[in-house]
């Protein structure tokens, strides 16, 4: 479970697609661990919340007691990355009353963007800090950011102005879904990311 520079990457496995997550972590030489208790987090340098139903992963995270956990963990200086679902979990609010983000990322999140399953769409994208080819999205009933806060940088953004990608610090979230096609640049990233205890990527 070891990635570049050491550093160790949990998936959050209460519901969602983390089992592709893992593949693909796997696919660039890092075995990842299933986090489905908070004593889980425990020596990880990075957690993953992976896609799947929000409100789902909110009551389940609520009944494990990770909404306590995870932003101390976060504070002790935890990298964690949200795809689609994840994104909303970890966001400070939704334009939707429910469900309750952790608040962990200075955005403001609009749930279902793009409208209903029969919606999704795969899309290319440039994104910030990765270089060549662009990078190829993934949208399943995907959220777009509303909102952002200060300090929080937008990494991919849709024609519209809307953005897709996010980070601050150690702290990233995608709408899309890296761990649905081959590349594996984004997951290179978010390792990148968790081994650099001082939040900045390698160039």
């Amino acid at each position: 479970m070891v990635a570049t520079g050491g550093s160790r990457i949990g998936v959050l496995a209460l519901q969602g697609d983390f089992a592709e997550h893992l593949a693909a972590l796997r696919s660039i030489g890092i075995e990842g661990e299933e986090v489905r208790k908070v004593s889980q987090l425990e020596g990880l340098d990075g957690l993953i919340i992976p896609g799947g139903e929000s409100t789902a992963i909110t009551k389940l995270m609520d009944a494990y007691s990770f909404r306590a956990a995870l932003p101390r963990a976060v504070a002790d200086g935890l990298a964690v990355w949200g795809t689609c679902a994840g994104m909303i979990v970890m966001a400070r609010s939704l334009t939707d009353p429910y469900p309750k983000p952790l608040g962990l990322l200075d955005i403001k999140v609009s749930r279902n963007w793009f409208g209903r399953q029969v919606d999704s769409f795969e899309s290319d994208f440039k994104f910030k800090g990765i270089r060549g080819k662009p990078i190829r999205a993934v949208f399943i009933r995907a959220p777009v950011v509303e909102e952002i806060g200060d300090g929080v940088e937008e990494l991919a953004v849709l024609p519209d102005g809307h953005a897709v990608a996010v980070r601050s610090g150690r702290l990233m979230a995608t709408a899309f879904h890296p761990e649905l096609t081959d590349d594996r640049r984004v997951h290179r990233y978010f390792a990148d990311l968790a081994a650099a205890k001082d939040g900045k990527t390698r160039d």
